[in-house]
C-alpha cells in the first residue's frame, strides 16, 4: 500500500520570523519614508535657548557680566565726551562769536547815533562844515556799515537780527541822502537845510536807532542763550557714570563672596577709568561755570549798563544840537515844551542813572577812574547846556549856540557842551574796553577748562571698557 508524499513543510509567514536586531545609526525604510519631519526652530528661538543655556553656568554669566560692564563703561566715556563737546562749544560761541556780535551790535547804534549828533553840530557851525566834523561823520557811517555787513555774515540767514539788519541797509542810504541835501541847502542859506536834518533825525531817531536797539536785544538774547547752553550741568553723563560705578561695585563685591579675592586687577582699573572720568567731568563744569558767572556778572551786566549809558549819551547830545537847530518850532505832544529840550532832559536822566548803576557793579580802581570821570564831565556837561538855554531864553543865540558846539575857529572849545559830551564818550569808551577785557578774560577761563575734556572722556571710557573685559576673562581662563 502505498502513500501519497507529504506535501512540503509551508514556509514560515513574515510575521512569525524573528526580527533582526537593530543597527545603531540604522532607522527603517518606513520610519524614514512616512515619519513627519521635526519643526524647524527659528534664529531668534536659537538664540533664546543659547542665552538661557549660558545664563545657567557660571561662565555663561560671566561673559554676559563682562559685555554689560564693557558697554556702561564705553556708554560713560561717550556720553561725557558728547555733552563735554556740547558745553565747550557753547562756550566757544560765547567768547568767539555771541559776545563780539553784541559789541558790534552796540557799536552799529553807538557810530549811527554819534553820526547823527555829529551832522547837527557841523550844520550849527555854520555854511561851511568843519572838515573834522565832516570826517567824524564818514567815519561812523563807514563803520556802521561795515559791522553790518560783519553781523550779516555772522548771523543766520533767518530770524530777528537778519531782519533788523536788512532794515539798516536799507534806510542807511536813505538817511546818507537827507543828510547830504540838508547840507546843499545849508551851503547856500536856504531854510530848506534845516528842514531836512529835522527830517533826517527823524528818520535816524524813529526807524535806523530803534532798529539797531532791536538787533543788540536779539544778540544780547543769543548771547544768554550760549551762555546758559554752556553753563548746563551734564546731568546725563552724571547719571551714566554713576550707574557704572554702581554696577562695577556690585560686580567686584560678587567675585569677592565667591573666589574670596579682594581685587580684580581689570575691574579696578575700569573703576578707576569712570571715577577720573566723572571727577574730570563735574571738576571742569564747576570751574567753566564759575568762569561763565564772572563774565556774566562782572563782565557783561557792566558792558550792558555802560552800553545804555553810551546810547544815552548820543541820544542827549543828539536832542542837545537839534535844540538850537529847530528853535522851538519842534513841541512836545501836549504843544507846552520844546520836544528836542524834553528828550535831552530825559536822555541825561537815563545817562546818570546807567552811569550810578555801573559804577556799583565795578570791582576794581581801573573800572571804576573812568566812570568818575564820566559822571563828573556829565555834572559840567549839564551846567554848560542850562548856561546856554538861558542865553537862549534871553535872544543871544550866538553865545547859546558857542556853549553847545564851541566859538567857531577853536579847535578844542573846552569850554562847550559838545567838549563835555566828547569827555563822557571818550571814558566810556575806556570804561567799555577794560570790561571787555574782564569778560573776555573770565570766559576764556571757562573754555579752557573744558579743553581736553571730550577725547579724553571717550579714551578714559574705552580703556575701561578694555579693563573690564580683561578681569572677567582672568576669571573666565580659571573654567578652561
Amino acid at each position: 500500500m502505498t502513500h501519497p508524499p507529504s506535501a512540503p513543510a509551508a514556509a514560515p509567514h513574515p510575521a512569525s520570523a524573528p526580527a533582526r536586531p537593530a543597527v545603531p545609526g540604522q532607522v527603517s525604510r518606513a520610519a524614514a519614508v512616512g515619519a513627519a519631519p521635526p519643526p524647524a526652530r527659528g534664529a531668534w528661538a536659537t538664540g533664546r535657548e543659547v542665552l538661557r543655556e549660558a545664563a545657567t553656568t557660571e561662565p555663561g554669566r560671566l561673559r554676559i557680566l563682562g559685555a554689560v560692564l564693557a558697554l556702561l563703561v564705553l556708554a560713560l566715556g561717550t556720553v561725557a565726551g558728547l555733552e563735554a563737546a556740547d558745553r565747550a562749544g557753547s562756550a566757544e560761541d560765547v567768547v568767539g562769536r555771541s559776545q563780539p556780535l553784541s559789541a558790534d551790535a552796540a557799536a552799529i547804534y553807538r557810530s549811527l547815533a554819534d553820526a547823527d549828533s555829529t551832522a547837527a553840530a557841523g550844520f550849527l557851525a555854520g555854511i561851511l562844515e568843519p572838515a573834522e566834523s565832516r570826517a567824524r561823520y564818514d567815519r561812523d557811517i563807514a563803520t556802521a556799515s561795515r559791522l553790518l555787513v560783519k553781523a550779516a555774515a555772522n548771523t543766520d540767514g533767518s530770524g530777528e537780527s537778519a531782519r533788523e539788519i536788512t532794515t539798516l541797509n536799507e534806510l542807511l542810504p536813505r538817511y546818507t541822502g537827507l543828510i547830504e541835501r540838508a547840507r546843499a541847502a545849508n551851503r547856500q542859506g536856504l531854510p530848506l537845510g534845516g528842514a531836512y536834518l529835522r527830517y533826517a533825525n527823524q528818520e535816524m531817531t524813529t526807524r535806523l536807532l530803534p532798529a539797531a536797539e532791536r538787533l543788540y536785544a536779539a544778540e544780547t538774547a543769543r548771547l544768554h542763550e550760549d551762555d546758559d547752553d554752556a553753563r548746563a550741568w551734564p546731568y546725563l553723563a552724571l547719571g551714566a557714570g554713576g550707574l557704572a560705578l554702581g554696577v562695577l561695585g556690585w560686580a567686584q563685591r560678587r567675585e569677592y563672596r565667591r573666589t574670596n579675592r579682594v581685587f580684580s586687577r581689570g575691574l579696578l582699573a575700569a573703576t578707576a577709568a569712570s571715577v577720573v572720568v566723572l571727577l574730570w567731568l563735574a571738576g571742569a563744569h564747576t570751574v567753566a561755570r564759575t568762569g561763565l558767572g564772572s563774565a556774566q556778572s562782572e563782565g557783561q551786566q557792566s558792558l550792558q549798563l555802560l552800553n545804555e549809558a553810551r546810547i544815552s549819551s548820543l541820544k542827549a547830545r543828539a536832542n542837545e544840537n537839534l535844540t538850537q537847530v529847530a528853535r522851538g518850532a519842534v513841541l512836545t505832544e501836549d504843544g507846552k515844551n520844546d520836544k528836542y529840550e524834553a528828550e535831552y532832559a530825559t536822555g541825561m536822566g537815563a545817562l546818570a542813572d546807567a552811569l550810578a548803576r555801573a559804577t556799583r557793579l565795578a570791582d576794581d580802581e581801573a573800572g571804576r577812574a573812568p566812570l568818575a570821570e564820566a559822571a563828573a564831565a556829565v555834572e559840567e556837561w549839564r551846567k554848560r547846556h542850562a548856561e546856554a538855554q538861558k542865553r537862549g531864553d534871553d535872544g543871544d543865540y550866538r553865545g547859546a549856540l558857542d556853549l553847545i558846539v564851541g566859538p567857531q575857529g577853536e579847535t578844542e572849545p573846552k569850554e562847550s557842551a559838545g567838549w563835555s559830551f566828547d569827555q563822557v564818550d571818550a571814558a566810556l569808551e575806556r570804561a567799555l574796553t577794560h570790561e571787555q577785557d574782564e569778560f573776555t578774560r573770565s570766559a576764556r577761563g571757562a573754555v579752557d577748562a573744558l579743553t581736553g575734556l571730550p577725547l579724553g572722556a571717550a579714551a578714559l571710557g574705552a580703556l575701561g571698557a578694555l579693563g573690564a573685559v580683561l578681569g572677567i576673562n582672568r576669571r573666565l581662563s580659571e573654567y578652561r
